[in-house]
């Protein structure tokens, strides 16, 4: 059974930083894309970043490019957002998810599994 686990949410002041975990299991997690996405109550879930499964390609929405960094540690099954120089229309519900094949790594319905998400709140 493929687990998606996300944590590191909160709540934080604009300009502040927050780091995103996203721990899978069940799943050969080194032959993954894995991606973040985010999603605000009545509006489409929107793409974030991708690592690939090598860890050495990386795409960005770019809205976040130069703020948020994406990385992956395949010996701990873990991706990682470090999200800095937050903004208020950063707040959202972030989710993990994994992909086997990257090549419309910004459509949601390419992913085969999803985390639950973590709250993430920037207050002006």
């Amino acid at each position: 059974q493929v687990q998606l686990v996300e944590s590191g949410g909160g709540t934080v002041q604009a300009g502040g930083s927050l780091r995103l975990s996203c721990a899978a299991s069940g799943l050969t997690f080194s032959t993954y894309g894995m991606g973040w996405f985010r999603q605000v109550p009545g509006k489409e879930r929107e793409f974030v970043a991708l690592i690939r499964w090598g860890g050495g390609d990386t795409a960005y929405a770019h809205s976040v490019k130069g703020r948020f960094t994406i990385s992956r540690d395949n010996a701990k099954n873990t991706v990682y957002l470090q999200m800095n120089t937050l903004k208020p229309e950063d707040t959202a519900i972030y989710y993990c998810a994994a992909i086997s094949d990257g090549t419309f790594y910004y459509r949601p319905n390419e992913y085969a599994y999803w985390g639950k998400g973590t709250l993430v709140t920037v207050s002006s």
